[in-house]
């Protein structure tokens, strides 16, 4: 459970892994703002609360500083930020454009740069001080074909929030789930239909693709007290992870 009446502040929260992560804030009991460029389909909500919508564009770095400084004269702070923006469509290195591959890494690691620093601005003069948790990916811990600048992107991402962790402590903790493989609205863009989507999920040690309450439940526990003395780690949210295709290819039965 969430320190009573937190303030979270999750980017990308109107759907998919995003949305998750708000409804597991909000059955924790904390009061919870969601941003993204466009609002969602329907609200987010959960055990009784809701989750506020506010539009922000987390490319730009003023409207950033002023949106946390606008939700803390709000709430009357900023306890967690959960930097969960992000995604990427699917493309080969030689077949996206240079454009293209700087926006996404602009989305996957410079807008997490600048909402952390507008964070960082409320946290570091609150008593209690504040999280921050980065959204990670498995694509920026190995070779990540058809993704390349994501994978780039989360990879730098896990980097920097290290050297966040260091920087900015004790004030504010810094940690990041690198995230797996997981089950939402577009997984089907991913992984094709339901036999596609299941064959994927029989790939995973723990038999099944992650649910959006898989990353919500691990991220509340990293901004709740519980972790008070985590931070600068890697919690790989990934059901075991990738059995190695050597194993597959083999004779030898395993």
């Amino acid at each position: 459970m969430t320190d009573t009446r937190q303030v979270v502040v999750v980017t990308g929260g109107t759907r998919g892994v995003g949305a998750g992560i708000a409804r597991s804030f909000l059955a924790a009991g904390a009061r919870v703002v969601i941003c993204a460029r466009r609002p969602p389909d329907k609200p987010v909500e959960e055990a009784g609360g809701k989750a506020e919508f506010r539009p922000l564009d987390l490319r730009d770095a003023a409207a950033v500083t002023g949106f946390f400084a606008q939700v803390a004269a709000d709430y009357g702070a900023v306890d967690a930020l959960v930097n969960n923006a992000g995604g990427t469509p699917f493309g080969l290195l030689a077949e996206t454009a240079p454009a293209r591959q700087a926006k996404i890494i602009e989305l996957n690691l410079l807008a997490p740069l600048h909402a952390s620093l507008g964070a960082y601005e409320v946290m570091r003069s609150q008593e209690a001080g504040g999280s921050i948790t980065m959204i990670g990916s498995v694509s920026g811990t190995r070779p990540s074909p058809g993704s390349g600048a994501y994978g780039a992107a989360k990879a730098g991402l896990e980097n920097l929030a290290g050297t966040m962790a260091v920087e900015w402590a004790p004030a504010v903790r810094v940690n990041t789930v690198v995230l797996g493989l997981a089950r939402t609205e577009s997984a089907a863009l991913h992984y094709g239909d339901e036999e596609g989507i299941a064959q994927v999920a029989r790939t995973v040690p723990l038999g099944r693709l992650a649910d959006p309450s898989d990353v919500g439940d691990a991220c509340v526990f990293l901004a709740s007290d519980r972790a008070r003395y985590i931070s600068g780690a890697a919690l790989r949210l990934h059901g075991g992870g990738e059995r190695p295709a050597f194993l597959a290819a083999a004779s030898v039965n395993h």
